[in-house]
């Protein structure tokens, strides 16, 4: 599973970002992929995993309600926007690093990777 850490943030979690008005949760997906990874998806390779509510990593006393979905693929991934680094589960355990409460309460149990 592919997972990244946003610029001066310390939390690895999924790809993505908010909806805005008029979307989809899948068009927003289909976008932060494109803006955060230059990842380009079409919405039919999306399978939808199920909607979670967790303690937002980056913002103190909020929760974050995230739409979550699943797709593979072999192609490339380059950070941009606000990407700092990314990283590879169950990769990541060997560098010891910090998951979002989503992620590591939610997301990996949910797929059988916790």
């Amino acid at each position: 599973m592919l997972l990244v850490r946003k610029e001066n943030t310390g939390a690895f979690m999924q790809p993505g970002g908010k909806i805005d008005k008029g979307e989809s949760s899948l068009q927003a997906l289909v976008r932060e992929l494109y803006e955060e990874l230059s990842l380009e998806v079409n919405e039919s390779e999306l399978v939808w995993l199920g909607s979670y509510c967790a303690d937002a990593a980056n913002e103190p006393n909020m929760i974050v309600q995230a739409e979550v979905f699943a797709m593979k693929t072999d192609k490339r991934v380059k950070p941009g926007a606000e990407i700092a680094e990314v990283s590879w589960y169950p990769d990541h355990n060997k560098k010891n690093i910090e998951l979002a409460p989503l992620t590591r309460d939610k997301v990996l149990p949910a797929i059988g990777l916790a």
